[in-house]
């Protein structure tokens, strides 16, 4: 699972949309290709979120990559992109997509929205290193991964129980097995001493 990009993006109601913040980490690509790659990140973002309606979410795949959108609409018409491999989880994605916009919408003021150079919002880079796991970042996953630990360590119990009563199975029938043979033994032992009483 790995998270490549992370944007803020004013999507006006009319023009071009503007990036006003955005983090990549592209240390999975040869040197060669973050150059281009990041502008493919770039331009991937600045057009689905072109093409999400205000208050809509969506996930978009091209290729090995999703792109996942939270167009949130209002008087700052701003949208995030987080753009995943395929294998990243929806919840965690809106959730970072969600709280990314909330601390952006809080921390920095629309008037600087115009001159994106401006703006200086280092949290796009830190949400992008947290959500690279996406276990750590969203407590219901951390806490679905520590039920699922508890379930396996409760099945091995419960199997080795099970193999317990196994084995204490097999020894109540050999002691039932055992039990009559010692009777069948009292039996013969008795009919043959019985030849030989003294009166």
């Amino acid at each position: 699972m790995k998270v490549y990009s992370l944007s803020v993006v004013q999507v006006p109601s009319s023009g071009p949309s503007v990036t006003l913040s955005n983090a990549t980490d592209l240390s999975s690509f040869s040197f060669y290709q973050r150059g281009s790659v990041g502008e493919f990140m770039n331009f991937f973002s600045k057009t689905v979120a072109e093409r999400t309606q205000p208050g809509q979410r969506q996930s978009v795949q091209e290729n090995n990559y999703t792109a996942h959108v939270y167009n949130r609409g209002g008087t700052e018409r701003l949208c995030a992109v987080v753009i995943t491999d395929q294998e990243y989880p929806v919840r965690p994605a809106f959730s970072l997509l969600a709280k990314i916009l909330d601390e952006f919408a809080s921390a920095v003021p629309e008037s600087q929205y115009s001159d994106p150079s401006t703006i200086n919002f280092p949290a796009t880079q830190s949400y992008l290193a947290k959500y690279q796991d996406p276990r750590q970042a969203d407590n219901i996953m951390k806490v679905q991964a520590e039920l699922d630990e508890t379930k396996i360590i409760l099945h091995k119990t419960i199997e080795s129980v099970l193999e317990r009563g196994e084995k204490l199975d097999n020894l109540v029938d050999r002691s039932n097995a055992l039990s009559a043979q010692s009777k069948m033994f009292y039996k013969t032992a008795k009919k043959q001493n019985s030849c030989c009483t003294i009166m």
